[in-house]
């Protein structure tokens, strides 16, 4: 009874039809379970509605019982609800077309009086909400302000207002579809208005109420959700590079193939001069000319401008005369380091966002979306790869990659280019190495050595030849100068075989002491009380993640036996190994205990003792599990030599190492490149939508935002993610810049940007802000307020341009407008009125009336109407006393 009454529900912005219709917090519903069942006749629909009064008054139930009648969709309902001595029922009516007479408030009141048939002659004053809701569609004054992006512009490094290595943004139609103004007038009684089919008293600028809804469009085109979609979708595709391009791409010449003979000789010839000219043309090289001969020029997915641009924008170095040593393209990335977008690469294993991949993969995204899609970047690709074997071969470090060994952090395809420059920096300190010691050797002997057996493999008598007289600051360049031989010499295996047995120092005092870096503070050997040196070693050898799994699996599948595990240790102990004969050459004459001091000082144990004669003197010994027998440090000790590790074989092979990465990329297929990449894409897209956010500050935005970094970090982390979760993040990101577009476009439509004042300019942009995050939104002021204002204008500038023939009356200057509003009389004389017909008539009638009898209780009436285009509903509710009829 108190629901009916209260007007605190009336018109609520989201609810049920029910509480809309009848203004009730509780009810219960009873309908078909099926959706094609409905309750067609009318005695199963009596018969329904009897059982409910049955069981209404068997229970003593209070709460408003509907039965949900006719087709689903014609939201029917018909109900009861008993209290003590009271009952009301609950009645609808539904209309297609609607009878003249109740457009208005003079026929509904008629309906509504005859309806409740009291018995009283002067009938209580009827109370009376009225809401005209009005629609506004036609924004033509305001143009979308999204630019669609020009595709032709592109040569000049431009897609529209778009370089590489940035991405679009934003709706390509206007993401807000309609206005919805409800004007209400929340308490009338009747008699104070006059509302009938001649003349009527509501007009919306005097209701004291307004409230706005916006209409958003259904899924707005978003061009950067659209860009990572469609570079998603790369992700299914089952072709090779190879099937996209055509097999011809990757076949050498004719006569090429035929000459297999030389294959061999070809692979020991020494690597090609290098060119020290790096340009754009030379880099667009042999893919370029075999597309070309197998097919027509213009074939080609890529057309040559679009390749010179990002290959340029990928490799800057190449613009210059001479490459850059890689050093200054990743010096860059300082300013961005400590804030949080720059470290958003760990969470979502992409790549920093100043790095070659990272690039790559926007160029990727970009290709795909406009120029050419998969054709192009396996294009794209080809030439990726072909670039970074020109760079090895001819010694270039790649730009854009930190240097170091690669970071497991970022994602595989980013490690394996890592690696790569590891290999090249290796090489190209091997080959300045080679080249400063060539030049010191005799010039007979560089002659024979280097044609008989390339320079890797000098016999150990031409080494030393070049070697006399020199202290080891000669080879200071070349310290990763490794080279792979036997120490056939006796002398060496003599010495070796000396110091590994626990031989006094005077035998290995013979030996020269080489491949020394500098003194270790002041410690001395423990034997002889020479100073100990620490030695030149060789650097671990960096790992990419799948390799360090596959080697986990192998000394996993070595298994638990003895043999297993000794072999186990002999292979983690490479490194080890080679240390210990690094020491041996920097420091002759020394011990395990020597070597122990300086790589793991925690196994040497130091305590003070009293010797014979009483002095306190420091007395080592090594730890307790040095000494456990067969020991792995005393095995490898004993078996090492004292070999310089310049002359020691390579932990690392940086050839054999580069050889695999870039047969790894090139049998990459686009889809495998796209999953590799797509990190990069979803991180790219995250840092975009959080740029274009802080110009709008919209809360909400933020707070989702967050909750997408967090579920994008826990799905990227996982190796291969699931597709269903990636699209998830994907739809995420898209919702984000459908809503900042939709911020966009209020924003432009209520001209925030254009308010002088600072107070009006506050107040529009929380009622914006509002639009966006409330389904309804009260506009503060009504018709008077900034809002109101606003609002008002674009109805009207709607009116003229529908209503009047001649369009130029849509540039009246804004004195005329005002005019306009001035009086309302001027404008119901006007023919043009400032609001079209109203969409929606709701009208929601109460009284409180004693029924049957004059003499029953005074009980709560209430009738509620809607009128719209398509269809016309009245839902009432009347009580009747069941105890005095």
């Amino acid at each position: 009874m108190q629901d009916l009454l209260c007007m605190n529900n009336d018109f609520p912005p989201r609810a049920h039809c029910l509480v809309r219709w009848y203004g009730l917090r509780e009810f219960v519903v009873i309908a078909p379970a099926a959706n094609h069942d409905a309750v067609l006749s009318e005695s199963k629909c009596n018969l329904l509605l009897s059982s409910v009064s049955i069981a209404l008054g068997n229970t003593g139930c209070q709460v408003p019982l509907f039965v949900q009648i006719h087709h689903k969709w014609r939201r029917m309902y018909v109900g009861e609800c008993q209290g003590h001595g009271v009952r009301t029922d609950f009645e609808m009516v539904h209309l297609r077309k609607v009878p003249n007479q109740y457009t208005h408030l003079s026929g509904l009141l008629d309906i509504f009086k005859s309806k409740i048939g009291c018995p009283l002659t002067p009938l209580p004053p009827v109370s009376i909400a009225i809401r005209l809701t009005y629609v506004l569609q036609d924004w033509q004054q305001y143009f979308w302000p999204q630019q669609p992006p020009d595709i032709d512009a592109l040569v000049g490094g431009e897609v529209g207002g778009l370089e590489f290595g940035k991405l679009p943004f934003g709706a390509c139609e206007d993401p807000i579809s309609e206005l919805h103004l409800a004007t209400t007038w929340p308490h009338l009684t009747e008699g104070i208005i006059v509302d009938n089919d001649v003349y009527s008293d509501l007009d919306p600028i005097q209701a004291p109420h307004w409230s706005v809804r916006v209409r958003k469009a259904d899924n707005p085109q978003c061009l950067l959700g659209d860009f990572v979609t469609e570079f998603f979708k790369i992700c299914r595709r089952k072709e090779s590079t190879d099937e996209i391009l055509g097999r011809s791409t990757f076949e050498e010449e004719g006569r090429e193939i035929a000459d297999i003979t030389h294959a061999l000789s070809k692979l020991t010839e020494p690597a090609p001069v290098p060119i020290h000219k790096l340009s754009v043309s030379n880099m667009v090289h042999t893919a370029k000319k075999k597309i070309r001969k197998h097919r027509g020029v213009e074939e080609s997915p890529l057309n040559n401008d679009v390749l010179n641009t990002i290959l340029l924008f990928l490799f800057p170095d190449a613009a210059s005369e001479k490459p850059l040593d890689g050093s200054s393209a990743v010096d860059n990335n300082n300013p961005l380091s400590e804030s949080e977008e720059y470290n958003l690469y760990n969470q979502f294993k992409s790549a920093p966002s100043d790095s070659l991949t990272y690039k790559l993969a926007l160029c990727l995204c970009m290709i795909n979306f406009y120029h050419g899609g998969l054709k192009g970047v396996a294009h794209l690709w080809q030439e990726f790869v072909l670039e970074m074997r020109f760079r090895w071969e001819n010694n270039f470090l790649i730009p854009g990659l930190a240097s170091g060994p690669p970071d497991l952090r970022c994602c595989l395809l980013h490690q394996k280019l890592q690696m790569l420059n590891c290999c090249i920096e290796r090489k190209k300190a091997r080959d300045e190495g080679r080249k400063t010691n060539t030049s010191d050797m005799f010039p007979g002997d560089v002659g024979k050595a280097g044609d008989q057996l390339g320079p890797d493999n000098l016999k150990d008598t031409d080494k030393e030849k070049g070697e006399v007289g020199k202290s080891w600051d000669s080879w200071s360049d070349s310290e990763e100068e490794f080279f792979e031989c036997l120490s056939d010499t006796e002398e060496l295996k003599g010495n070796g075989q000396e110091s590994g047995k626990k031989g006094g120092p005077k035998e290995t005092a013979s030996l020269k002491p080489e491949g020394r870096l500098h003194q270790h503070g002041k410690l001395t050997l423990l034997h002889n009380g020479e100073p100990l040196y620490i030695p030149v070693t060789q650097e671990p050898a960096p790992m990419t993640e799948d390799l360090l799994e596959e080697q986990s699996e192998v000394l996993a599948k070595l298994g638990t036996s003895a043999e297993g595990a000794h072999l186990r240790a002999r292979m983690q102990s490479a490194c080890l190994l080679s240390d210990m004969e690094s020491f041996k050459a920097a420091n002759p004459g020394c011990f395990l205990e020597d070597f122990v001091r300086w790589y793991s000082p925690r196994d040497y144990i130091e305590e003070e003792v009293i010797d014979e004669k009483g002095n306190m003197v420091l007395k080592g010994e090594l730890s307790a599990r040095m000494k456990i027998p067969s020991n792995m440090w005393v095995e490898a000790w004993e078996t090492a030599k004292p070999i310089p590790a310049r002359r020691q074989r390579r932990l690392f092979d940086d050839t054999r190492e580069a050889e695999k990465v870039l047969h790894y990329l090139a049998v990459q297929k686009p889809a495998d490149l796209a999953r590799h990449l797509l990190p990069c894409v979803i991180h790219a897209a995250v840092l975009k939508v959080k740029e274009e956010e802080n110009l709008e500050n919209i809360s909400s935005v933020k707070k989702i935002i967050k909750q997408i970094i967090t579920h994008s970090s826990k799905v990227l982390h996982f190796p291969n993610p699931e597709d269903k979760k990636l699209e998830e993040i994907i739809h995420q990101i898209t919702n984000v810049e459908a809503i900042i577009a939709r911020a966009r476009s209020l924003k432009a439509k209520f001209g925030t940007e254009k308010c002088e004042q600072e107070e009006e300019k506050e107040d529009l942009e929380k009622f914006v802000s509002c639009l966006l995050e409330q389904p309804e939104v009260l506009v503060v002021g009504a018709g008077r307020g900034h809002a109101g204002k606003i609002i008002h204008k674009l109805f009207v500038n709607a009116q003229r341009l529908t209503e009047s023939s001649d369009e130029a009356a849509a540039m009246a200057p804004p004195e005329e407008e005002l005019k306009r509003v001035s009086s309302p009389e001027e404008r119901r004389q006007n023919s043009v009125s400032d609001f079209p017909p109203p969409a929606g008539r709701e009208l929601i009638l109460r009284t409180t009336v004693p029924r049957p009898a004059p003499y029953s209780r005074a009980l709560p009436q209430r009738m509620y109407s809607v009128l719209t285009k398509e269809d016309f509903r009245l839902a009432g509710a009347f009580s009747s006393d069941t105890s005095f009829f």
